[in-house]
């Protein structure tokens, strides 16, 4: 008898994804409305693709009117459509791809959002980055240009903190130089912070050794590379 019951479980699993359930609310779906919805589905999944009230009624709890009822409601608010199929025979089919598309621009338009808000917050520790190594508050200029670099010139928020870093190491701890770091890195396409550091690792590499006692000179960017 376990055996005979296991085998209901081999039956195709019907599989939504997640944002479906976590998101209905927010499309002004009710229950009942995302219940009838994920019916219509699995009718679809069962080459069913017009169930009516009396179909879905047989399944469920709501009674063979309020489904009539909830059908409306869904066809009003533009979360299903019923289109005629041509075939051998002229049939209507009741198709829920609007509900999909919904569920797609909520589900982007939420993403953007989270986007949107990551890249403040990137943007917020960038200043304070720079606030930290210059060791004071950034001046209204200073502040203006790292907006300019985000803005206008469109570079990363890790690349500003890759030059940031690079003019620490080279004790040349002023704007300009940073300016002028990003425009080469610009200039010779490298768009990651690992080709970055090993563009400046490369330079170091074929830079002369003067003597032991004598640090290896970093690159300078205002020079490009002299």
């Amino acid at each position: 008898m376990m055996k005979k019951g296991l085998s209901l479980f081999t039956e195709a699993p019907f599989t939504l994804p997640g944002v479906f359930f976590r998101s209905y609310k927010q499309l002004g779906l009710t229950d009942s409305q995302f219940l009838v919805l994920l019916h219509i589905h699995q009718f679809h999944h069962e080459n069913h693709f017009f169930p009516t009230p009396t179909d879905l009624c047989e399944r469920m709890t709501l009674t063979e009117n309020e489904c009539t009822t909830v059908l409306k409601q869904l066809l009003k608010s533009q979360f299903i459509k019923i289109e005629e199929q041509v075939a051998d025979k002229i049939e209507e089919t009741i198709q829920i791809a609007p509900l999909f598309e919904r569920m797609y621009e909520l589900a982007a338009a939420e993403q953007e959002e989270k986007t949107a808000t990551s890249t403040k917050e990137l943007e917020g520790k960038l200043f304070q980055s720079f606030e930290e190594e210059f060791a004071r508050p950034l001046t209204p200029m200073e502040a203006e240009m790292i907006s300019m670099w985000l803005d206008d010139d469109k570079h990363d928020v890790t690349m500003i903190q890759a030059a940031l870093r690079e003019a620490v190491l080279s004790s040349k701890l002023n704007f300009r130089y940073i300016d002028r770091i990003l425009h080469e890195w610009k200039r010779k396409n490298i768009r990651t912070t690992g080709d970055a550091k090993e563009h400046s690792a490369n330079f170091r590499k074929k830079a002369p050794k003067v003597g032991q006692a004598k640090p290896r000179p970093s690159y300078n960017w205002l020079e490009g590379g002299r």
